[in-house]
């Protein structure tokens, strides 16, 4: 217990004297810890939204007028058969067409209709949005002349939404690189200012050092208030960080929950401690990592 009071105080004594070097590294520490704990839920909220879109793409086979029940039945049961499909199920027009008022705001618009143009339709749902194409490839397959030949003469058209697939697909993969690169960037900044508050107190104490050595201290003995200047900054760093996404969670977060900003309280993400529980710890361990890659190749004891 003594020898850890010991090299808290040396820690601490090392931290005052390098003030500057000390605040850049808590600053650094801070302001990465404030972007991770911003960064993580955003992508994690645009990932479960894109995942409840992709859940929602189907394929809208239409079907002509005067396709008769056996030829429909038929025709379910072929696309049922193809592979990755997950549901299949029949659309009348009556049931199309109270689905387009239910959707539409201005009822006025159906109500003018004095026919229903809507087609009956098939909707498939694939088990993967990444499998509609496959689907829509089978369901209308290139003829001898390269022309698409539907599989059933019934079919009169098909509607997907191919393209809204593609873009959520390159969206969330740009999300997911422009993380990744900001993430490694503010890692890399914490440990090379981590890393230069302790090599200045290496500098600053050699000739400490060197008296240790010649009495004959261990090399973590000499160490270890090296590593816990590390973890002290690491420690001040992610408490401040902490402190002021709580603030922000309580000011900004919670009063937009509901109403319009239901993307705020998105499905399948962490909960906030969890969530402060991981930067906590990670602001600890990058600082640590700092301190040891440091006394590594500065402190050849």
């Amino acid at each position: 217990m003594a020898r850890l009071i010991f090299f808290l105080q040396e820690a601490v004594r090392a931290l005052r004297r390098n003030g500057a070097p000390t605040l850049a590294a808590v600053v650094t520490t801070v302001v990465t810890v404030i972007l991770l704990g911003v960064l993580i839920p955003i992508f994690q909220t645009t990932q479960a939204k894109s995942d409840q879109v992709r859940s929602q793409l189907n394929i809208q086979v239409g079907l002509f007028d005067d396709a008769t029940p056996a030829e429909i039945k038929a025709l379910e049961g072929e696309v049922a058969g193809i592979p990755h499909v997950e549901e299949v199920t029949f659309i009348s027009k009556d049931q199309a067409l109270a689905t387009l008022r239910s959707e539409l705001k201005d009822k006025t618009i159906v109500e003018q209709l004095h026919t229903n143009p809507l087609p009956a339709s098939l909707e498939i749902k694939a088990d993967d949005a990444a499998n509609l194409p496959g689907i829509r490839e089978a369901i209308l397959p290139a003829g001898a002349n390269g022309k698409p030949q539907p599989i059933s003469p019934i079919v009169n058209n098909i509607f997907d939404r191919q393209q809204a697939s593609q873009q959520i697909e390159e969206v969330t993969s740009a999300l997911k690189i422009v993380l990744t690169v900001m993430t490694a960037l503010l890692i890399a900044a914490s440990l090379m200012l981590i890393g230069n508050t302790i090599r200045l107190s290496i500098y600053t104490r050699r000739r400490e050092v060197e008296v240790m050595r010649l009495v004959g201290a261990t090399r973590w003995f000499i160490r270890w208030p090296f590593m816990i200047e590390g973890v002290i900054v690491g420690f001040i760093g992610g408490l401040l960080a902490i402190l002021i996404l709580w603030l922000g969670k309580l000011t900004i977060v919670d009063p937009l929950k509901g109403g319009s900003f239901d993307f705020l309280s998105a499905q399948n993400t962490m909960s906030f401690p969890l969530l402060i529980a991981i930067l906590f710890a990670a602001a600890v361990l990058v600082s640590t990592i700092g301190s040891g890659v440091t006394l590594r190749r500065f402190l050849k004891v």
